[in-house]
């Protein structure tokens, strides 16, 4: 038995796919409803008793260890806009003498 699908053209979106994907996504909520009076406890008591807070290191602690300061990056991301500008400005002639050329 041969079933034949379009081809997707990709200009816009697949609507018998989307709505397959939503039902699909409605019925594995359904589905799993029943299982969240064990997913909580168990959260909770993974949260007390396993979970250490102490050993986990956030972007700011990292920071702060290593010495590292917010100023250093927007120092370097300043140098690099200054590298950045003069091409802009190279460009910005360019298209003027384009145009000066055209007309």
């Amino acid at each position: 038995m041969s079933v034949k699908v379009s081809e997707s053209t990709g200009y816009g979106p697949n609507t018998q796919m989307s709505l397959f994907g939503y039902v699909m996504a409605a019925i594995l909520v359904i589905m799993l409803l029943p299982l969240l009076p064990v997913l909580i406890p168990a959260w909770i008591l993974w949260k007390v008793f396993v979970s250490d807070e102490d050993n986990e290191h956030s972007f700011e602690n990292w920071r702060r260890e290593t010495g590292h300061t917010g100023s250093s990056r927007l120092e370097a991301e300043e140098t690099e806009a200054d590298e950045t500008e003069p091409d802009d400005a190279e460009s910005a002639d360019a298209e003027t003498d384009q145009t000066a050329a055209e007309s």
